[in-house]
């Protein structure tokens, strides 16, 4: 019975998500990472961190305090107390390479491996996501934000994000001939249309899903737009930008369970513009191929993208 409710903890704790990095630590007892190790965005590492320099402030002052708050320590303290030959490279606890030890005292600045590895994960991780959830056949993988108008945000590295269309907008419009991005250098709002994309004579707006500015664009979108139809989450990427406002523009945005959410009432939603303006669906089950606009001619180009792109 026993080695049952033990199983049924372990399932239920991997679904909820991986351990975050102050559990692995043995700070706190449970705590699940739902935003991909995104630390610099996530509340509970700032309100940790808060406690944890506010204990480290009463000890410096021999003030004492009781109770499970004042037990609380930076999460790289706790770890010093390993040996060292047990103390986890901060790669390996995000589950991104296989163990390897801290030779460096967690001051990631000063680390070789951590500057190379750091660049390779930069370019590669968005080539390849791993996970990926599958909403009614529209994907979106896990740590990827979602902006109601259809583009989403992969952090990088601080303040640094890629940005581009998800599965959802590039199969209802289909194709695309062409998608602009700002100039480099150029200052994006969030919310703001700024992003262009062309298919025929059809031109459309994307808003922006943060603020910043333009430090790259995927100049092959601006030739060949189809590119992102094919591989929206990798090599269909539209820009990078450096945003200084992300802790804040996150927030306006959602990931993991709030995005799949939104994206099964989108869909629900365009079935009824579907039926609408084109009349019930044939007898194939409604399903929704790569080119929702080019199948249905009864639509049109600039109901779909005011009602799903709010453009």
């Amino acid at each position: 019975m026993e080695s049952t409710r033990a199983r049924k903890k372990t399932a239920k704790s991997r679904q909820a998500g991986p351990p975050c990095i102050w559990m692995q630590a043995g700070v706190v007892r449970h705590k699940p990472c739902r935003i991909d190790y995104h630390c610099e965005a996530c509340r509970f590492d700032r309100a940790m961190r808060r406690i944890a320099r506010q204990n480290r402030q009463l000890r410096q002052e021999g003030k004492m305090t009781e109770g499970k708050r004042s037990k609380i320590v930076f999460w790289k303290d706790r770890l010093r107390e390993l040996p060292s030959w047990k103390q986890p490279c901060l790669h390996h606890m995000k589950g991104r390479i296989d163990f390897r030890t801290c030779t460096h005292d967690y001051q990631c600045g000063n680390c070789e491996f951590d500057q190379y590895f750091s660049d390779q994960y930069t370019v590669h991780a968005v080539v390849q996501p791993v996970d990926v959830l599958d909403i009614k056949s529209f994907k979106i993988p896990h740590g990827y934000y979602l902006h109601r108008g259809h583009a989403w945000v992969k952090i990088e590295e601080e303040s640094t994000v890629r940005i581009g269309l998800d599965d959802f907008a590039l199969r209802l419009l289909g194709p695309l001939d062409r998608i602009e991005a700002p100039l480099m250098g150029k200052e994006l709002k969030q919310d703001r249309s700024d992003i262009a994309l062309s298919r025929g004579t059809n031109v459309a707006r994307v808003q922006s899903p943060v603020s910043g500015v333009v430090t790259d664009i995927n100049p092959e979108l601006r030739e060949k737009g189809n590119l992102a139809n094919q591989d929206p989450y990798s090599q269909g990427w539209v820009m990078r930008l450096h945003s200084d406002s992300l802790r804040q523009d996150l927030k306006n945005l959602m990931i993991g369970e709030q995005a799949r959410v939104y994206l099964d009432a989108e869909i629900d939603r365009l079935y009824r513009v579907i039926e609408q303006e084109a009349g019930p669906l044939a007898a194939d089950g409604g399903y929704l191929g790569d080119d929702i606009f080019g199948n249905l001619p009864q639509t049109s180009w600039q109901n779909l993208t005011r009602i799903f792109l709010h453009s």
